[in-house]
């Protein structure tokens, strides 16, 4: 069997390297579109002490590797994200794609691996979870577009992993998805209502670490970091712009003059995160629980995209677990209703396959069927007892220790 897979693997890999050759010209041309191109930009201005923030600059940069539009790809995350992408101004733009895509890959198997070990009993993966965990359709979108999202996933599974045993590291970890904190609006909410009400200082004092470091190294290379970046969001006039967010649709049948409306759906939110939290406080567990909070922040974000729902695979992947372990007394309504959700995925595949462009907004209800595909799937708890997934674990998020267990 490991021969097999070793074989398989081998085989894999010589595939890609086949079609990365064979297509290497027009991979070239279209690296210079992507949004890894706006990465690479920043990362080149900032590693010569230039303003990573300046439209001009990274336009002129752009052009003189192909970039053929007239309005620049501006790195829009804020000066303690820049860490992320410096390394990446070594390389051309070509290289420095390869280089992020493959980040990217290795963060997606690692987020894959430890999800399921967080989530199951079992030694290995099903079927299921592996084909729904790489088809998940912001996965290949961040991956074709070069975008951050994975990377952010990885942050937030390595804080649900080392949480309850290495707490520092664990605060260290969140200062991956601290990169876009509007996509976490509740998560950041509820994480200060737990440190203070639980007195997590130690999760606190590795976030607050791992920030100090991240701006310690902006500054160092540019001084005038920060007012560079206020400045780039005043003339960016993001309030103009069509964000194809579910917040962002609603605004633009609804309430076009009115930019505060996008946020209506998060302040709401913030409500039922507070209400969630204090009904689940004695409990409360980031493993379990953690996940939902991702699902509503998301749903209710200002601004969100859809290579940036890569961050809600552990809560699709926990619902697949659900799932799967009482899929022996799946009755057909329910058989029924997950095909249309694995259907919903299939089409979004295929606006993706068919390069229609993410501003078109085509894509907006992406998050609702993510939302609802968790809370459908939640409601499958009570069907798994003696399913192979520890009752008692689904409870109250913990997950035992393989280990621990084959001693007993």
């Amino acid at each position: 069997m490991k021969a097999v897979k070793i074989i398989s693997g081998l085989i894999l890999i010589a595939a890609m390297a086949w079609l990365f050759v064979s297509h290497q010209q027009t991979i070239r041309a279209g690296v210079n579109e992507r949004d890894s191109i706006a990465y690479w930009a920043a990362g080149n201005l900032l590693r010569s002490h230039q303003n990573p923030y300046s439209a001009s600059a990274v336009l002129s940069l752009q052009r003189a590797h192909g970039y053929s539009l007239e309005k620049p790809l501006v790195l829009r995350t804020p000066p303690w994200s820049l860490w992320m992408v410096l390394f990446l101004g070594l390389l051309d733009p070509f290289w420095a794609w390869i280089a992020w895509v493959a980040i990217l890959l290795a963060s997606l198997l690692i987020a894959m691996r430890v999800t399921w070990r967080m989530y199951s009993s079992e030694e290995r993966p099903s079927a299921a979870f592996l084909v729904t965990g790489y088809l998940f359709a912001p996965i290949p979108a961040c991956l074709v577009a070069g975008q951050l999202g994975i990377a952010l996933l990885l942050g937030v599974i390595l804080f649900l992993a080392l949480e309850d045993r290495r707490p520092f590291l664990a605060g260290m970890a969140l200062l991956i998805p601290f990169a876009k904190p509007h996509l976490f609006s509740l998560w950041w909410f509820v994480l200060a209502v737990w440190i203070i009400s639980h007195k997590k200082w130690r999760i606190l004092s590795g976030f607050a670490t791992a920030v100090s470091l991240a701006i310690m190294i902006a500054l160092l290379l540019d001084p005038a970091i920060f007012a560079q970046y206020r400045e780039m969001v005043r003339t960016a006039a993001i309030q103009y712009e069509f964000i194809p967010a579910l917040s962002g649709v609603v605004r633009l049948i609804f309430f076009r003059r009115f930019f505060c409306v996008q946020f209506l759906p998060m302040a709401a939110a913030v409500g039922w995160s507070l209400h969630f939290y204090w009904r689940n406080r004695f409990t409360w567990n980031w493993r379990y629980h953690g996940p939902a909070l991702l699902v509503i922040s998301v749903l209710t974000a200002p601004y969100a995209w859809i290579t940036d729902e890569a961050i809600l695979l552990p809560a699709i992947l926990q619902g697949v677990i659900w799932v799967y372990a009482a899929k022996d007394k799946l009755k057909l309504r329910s058989q029924l209703i997950i095909f249309v959700f694995a259907s919903l995925n299939g089409l979004l595949l295929l606006l993706l396959r068919a390069k229609i462009p993410f501003a078109t907004g085509i894509y907006f209800w992406s998050s609702l069927s993510w939302a609802s595909w968790y809370w459908y799937a939640k409601s499958f708890q009570s069907l798994i007892a003696g399913s192979g997934i520890y009752a008692e674990d689904l409870a109250t998020g913990f997950s035992r220790d393989r280990s621990n267990d084959r001693e007993k």
